[in-house]
């Protein structure tokens, strides 16, 4: 561990640099321990599958070994779920010193890679934990898919889980569509399917989290299997960022209504380009809502000459009527979205087409009233998490296509801000 004038810094081994362009998630950060307490801390899961705890400031409390990439973390109880990419796609409990408690292979209900590359591999895309209810129970739960190719067809396999803290499954809700994200208040769960492309034809879905039965459902109802980038739910509202039409909503979550709209990367003709950018991600913090776009891209092949004017942006609205706050150019392509509170933080990597270096880091905003503090980074900055006046992130090395340079290491650090 090293120490900065504003933080401090912890090697995470050796790891291959990133591309120009941006490739699946194989790091993660959580906020870990009970915040305000001598607890509170973060946990970090690592491309080689180490994950590690680490205290509010920074100093390493524990770490343990694990062989797949993991992907996606969240506390759950005084314990600490772990989502991985690789030929099982585990969903493992490690206890509160970094012991495991269980595991469970969802390859054995999606199946192997069909290929030993990344993008085939079974994927834990999302884990959320509800608090304990009055009997003093609480749940897990997990969102994983997998992937193949049926000639031109492209064929996905996914399952949503209910664990119980002994690692039994109470329900599974199993789809031929491709799972983005979870999104989990009090006894209802969200999940939002950015692609469907097979029989289930629905971009978002509502659950009762104590029996997997649909609630309310919503989809953009646009052409294609494109439909829904992120979900976020919160107090009877759903927040939904539509890969069909570009578009931010406001849902009610029981019925699914749609309560306003606004417009974030919508097709906008620019010179003898038209051009569209992917609202990826969604955010209800206290009464804002927010959306970040990403990348631009032509109506017709994949390769933009022109940038969409909202390319890269996050921009919040009022969870009353959808007025606009504010809106703040993130840099580069943002990888997530999280919030404690009033405060978001939004971890940003590379530009895939400009490849400025200049616009990696970590942007830290008030939901309210805009960006707070930036924080640069030599690396790209891939997930980001919030705890007690600080911020965790991950940053990792990047190699562009046309510099004979690697920029940063593989690191997380840890910053008040």
């Amino acid at each position: 561990m090293s120490r900065g004038r504003t933080g401090v810094s912890v090697e995470l081994g050796d790891c291959s640099p990133r591309g120009s362009r941006q490739q699946w998630r194989r790091s993660s950060v959580t906020e870990f321990g009970v915040e305000g307490s001598e607890s509170a801390g973060f946990a970090v899961g690592t491309a080689d599958g180490t994950v590690l705890a680490l205290d509010a400031e920074g100093s390493e409390r524990w770490r343990t070994p694990g062989d797949e990439m993991a992907v996606a973390l969240a506390e759950f109880d005084t314990s600490l779920a772990v989502g991985t990419r690789g030929d099982r796609g585990r969903v493992r409990l490690l206890d509160s010193s970094g012991d495991e408690q269980w595991a469970y292979d969802t390859a054995s209900d999606l199946g192997g890679s069909a290929k030993d590359t990344l993008f085939w591999y079974p994927f834990v895309v999302d884990v959320v934990a509800g608090r304990p209810d009055e009997t003093g129970d609480s749940g897990l739960y997990a969102a994983a898919r997998r992937y193949e190719r049926d000639g031109d067809q492209r064929v996905w396999r996914s399952a949503v889980y209910a664990f119980g803290p002994d690692g039994e499954v109470r329900w599974r809700y199993e789809t031929d569509a491709s799972p983005i994200s979870l999104s989990l208040d009090g006894s209802r769960l969200a999940v939002a399917y950015n692609r469907c492309g097979g029989d289930h034809d629905c971009g978002l879905m509502v659950l009762d989290a104590d029996s997997g039965t649909p609630v309310a459902d919503w989809d953009p109802g646009t052409a294609g299997e494109r439909r829904v980038g992120d979900v976020s739910l919160s107090g009877g509202d759903l927040a939904a960022a539509s890969h069909g039409d570009y578009r931010g909503y406001l849902l009610d979550a029981d019925s699914g209504a749609e309560q306003w709209a606004t417009e974030l990367g919508v097709e906008r003709a620019l010179g003898d380009e038209t051009l569209y950018a992917y609202p990826n991600h969604a955010l209800l913090a206290g009464d804002a809502v927010v959306f970040v776009t990403g990348n631009s891209f032509p109506e017709e092949g994949r390769e933009a000459e022109g940038r969409h004017p909202n390319e890269h942006t996050i921009a919040a609205f009022s969870r009353e009527d959808g007025e606009r706050l504010w809106s703040s150019s993130v840099g580069g392509f943002a990888g997530e979205v999280v919030s404690s509170g009033e405060r978001i933080a939004v971890p940003c990597a590379q530009h895939f087409r400009d490849r400025d270096a200049e616009a990696h880091g970590l942007r830290v905003f008030d939901a309210r009233e805009g960006l707070v503090r930036e924080i640069r980074a030599e690396g790209i900055v891939t997930a980001a998490a919030l705890c007690d006046g600080r911020v965790a992130f991950v940053e990792e090395p990047v190699e562009y296509h046309d510099e004979d340079e690697v920029r940063g290491t593989y690191r997380v650090r840890v910053e008040q801000i």
